[in-house]
């Protein structure tokens, strides 16, 4: 088994982490005071490709690998794990799109996705409908021109601030088998939008709720079939579930990174506090941990590029493990830096807020014990 990068794999890496060093890190704590991320920022990003990652070269995109992605995503949060999470998302719509529209809706939204002129947020859950995806109740209610939607979706990132939504709607009552998945564009009448969420992390993220009140569609907008959606939706959260655990891994190294240089320089009892063995101790725990995430990430991310049976259950695994090191890491690092951790000039604490809620979207990681112990049972 090879565990190096290739050179192209190690340029996308360094490509994205000074992107993010230039573009992001300087920046990141102003937008998230301002709670938006800047619209111009996302052109730029379309220009080095990263707006439609897995889109296929023959459909205008990147056509990368999961493993490559993740990548990206790990060097995008060591600038910050908010923007990169948000790309994560953007991406994650993109690829439905492409893998299931109709040639007339990807030739018509496509480009402009792929260059990140249309922004794009994802849309399934719903105010009582949360780990219970399947239970969602927005209806799209058939027209002689396409649909009438109605109904909420909650906790959407991007609510108000994208160009187009990404949405599973119930066209049934067959259960998972009723939900279609449709795109609606901003501006679209009866298409409204919640107040902003104060949230803990995430908050350079706008986040709010999305309304649909007798809100009208064209046909053409139906992304796949009608009853797939659902399927749809659970084919993304593969990568999605490795995303945001590239995010995690990224955001915990460059805490311990920056860790290991203030404990150089902070002193106590006459010496740098680096000299303790106790905190070594500590130092030599989290780079095991962070060490161990990294392969399991990578192995995951393979697992799923090369289509293995089980790579469900090890984007599940990799997931709850690397979402719960990274929060553990970036907690005890600003344990380390005492009380100016705590403050926000160091930037340890935003990583602490920030990173707890991966271990909630994209399933929690209760449901990815779930899906792991299923698949255990299955196959014992």
């Amino acid at each position: 088994m090879d565990f190096a990068l290739s050179e192209e794999q190690t340029a996308i890496f360094d490509m994205a982490y000074g992107f993010g060093q230039e573009h992001i890190a300087p920046f990141a704590q102003q937008w998230e005071r301002d709670g938006t991320i800047p619209k111009d920022l996302w052109p730029k990003v379309g220009e080095l490709g990263l707006g439609g990652l897995y889109v296929s070269e023959d459909g205008g995109g990147t056509g990368l690998g999961r493993l490559d992605a993740t990548l990206v995503f790990e060097a995008l949060s060591m600038a910050c794990p908010s923007v990169a999470a948000f790309l994560s998302i953007h991406n994650m719509c993109a690829k439905m799109i492409d893998s299931f529209g109709s040639d007339e809706l990807k030739s018509r939204v496509m480009e402009d996705v792929i260059a990140m002129n249309t922004v794009l947020s994802y849309c399934l859950t719903e105010p009582g409908s949360g780990s219970d995806a399947a239970a969602l109740k927005t209806r799209a209610t058939r027209t002689n021109e396409g649909y009438t939607l109605d109904g909420t979706k909650a906790f959407i990132s991007g609510g108000g601030y994208s160009d187009a939504y990404v949405c599973m709607v119930r066209t049934s009552d067959d259960g998972a088998a009723g939900v279609s998945t449709v795109l609606v564009e901003d501006g679209t009448d009866g298409l409204s939008f919640g107040g902003l969420e104060d949230k803990m992390g995430w908050r350079s993220q706008p986040t709010a709720q999305v309304q649909f009140d007798n809100c009208n569609i064209s046909a053409a907008n139906l992304v796949g079939e009608e009853g797939k959606g659902f399927k749809y939706a659970m084919v993304g959260l593969d990568g999605g579930r490795l995303n945001i655990a590239a995010c995690s891994l990224g955001a915990a190294q460059v805490a311990l990174t920056n860790t290991l240089a203030y404990m150089g320089e902070r002193k106590a009892f006459g010496q740098s506090i680096d000299q303790f063995q106790g905190l070594q101790w500590r130092l030599a725990d989290m780079e095991i941990e962070l060490q161990a995430a990294r392969t399991f990430l990578r192995h995951a991310a393979w697992k799923l590029d090369t289509g293995a049976p089980d790579a469900t259950k090890f984007c599940a695994m990799a997931k709850k493990f690397v979402t719960e090191a990274g929060s553990k890491i970036v907690d005890q690092c600003l344990q380390l830096h005492g009380g100016y951790g705590y403050l926000a000039d160091y930037g340890i604490e935003k990583l602490v807020r920030d990173l707890r809620v991966h271990q909630i979207l994209e399933g929690t990681n209760e449901v990815m014990r779930v899906i792991v112990a299923r698949d255990m049972l299955k196959n014992r």
